[in-house]
């Protein structure tokens, strides 16, 4: 038996779907639950995630899902969790075309515990030195009297930069123990690759850039923004 709406309800989703609307035209990859997360927490709707999903499912709102991007589920090892603050972070790179120039590469340290950005590089070139310059905004963002004696690890690839003996010896003189991923454990930074795909959505798809200048100044506020306004589903979607 289909279900009669008053009038009140009506009205009420009619407020709702203009906000999702919005919201989608400002995030077009946002799922359901990050759009009822938004509206709950920021907009201060009381409002569950049943009709949420129930007016964007009927008005074509949902994310289309692609199956074959679909991941193989496989036993993994487990990777390590955090307990508290500036115990684990993870530091990874990926880059982004610019028409009719060439790549930006950009650098993040993340960490896991608070999902914050501690540092960043972003950039023409990507070399040891720039994943330094991330890791050293980190450490002096943090550490302001230096990382000694505070156990912090740092997870990453087995990339040609953070397995350069400059930046391993960096981490040495810092006190910093680093960790690696194994071929056979490609979900060991995921959270620092789940950051990337983040940014992607959010930042740099939705843009054809043409400016390196301008795509480097608009990560340079974008992060901080991340760092204050994002709503971290495993952090109960609260932000940092």
């Amino acid at each position: 038996m289909k279900r009669t709406e008053s009038a009140g309800v009506i009205e009420s989703n009619t407020v709702i779907l203009e906000r999702i609307k919005e919201l989608k035209t400002e995030h077009p990859f946002w799922g359901y639950r990050r759009i009822w997360a938004t509206l709950k927490y920021v907009d201060g709707y009381e409002i569950n995630k049943k009709r949420v999903l129930r007016l964007m499912r009927k008005h074509e709102l949902l994310v289309k899902t692609r199956s074959n991007l679909k991941a193989t589920r496989v036993p993994q090892r487990s990777k390590p969790k955090p307990d508290r603050p500036d115990q684990w972070c993870g530091i990874d790179m990926t880059k982004v075309m610019v028409q009719g120039f060439g790549l930006v590469y950009i650098v993040v340290v993340l960490d896991w515990y608070t999902k914050k950005v501690v540092g960043y590089y972003a950039g023409l070139q990507c070399k040891s030195a720039h994943w330094l310059e991330a890791l050293d905004m980190a450490v002096n963002i943090q550490f302001p009297d230096g990382a000694r004696n505070h156990v912090l690890s740092l997870m990453s690839d087995n990339g040609c930069q953070p397995t350069s003996k400059s930046f391993m010896k960096s981490c040495r003189d810092m006190e910093i123990k680093q960790a690696f991923t194994g071929y056979n454990n490609p979900k060991g930074n995921a959270d620092t690759e789940r950051f990337f795909r983040t940014m992607k959505e959010e930042l740099l798809w939705p843009r054809e850039w043409v400016n390196p200048m301008e795509l480097m100044d608009e990560i340079g506020e974008w992060i901080p923004n991340y760092n204050v306004n994002y709503l971290h589903s495993s952090l109960g979607y609260n932000s940092i």
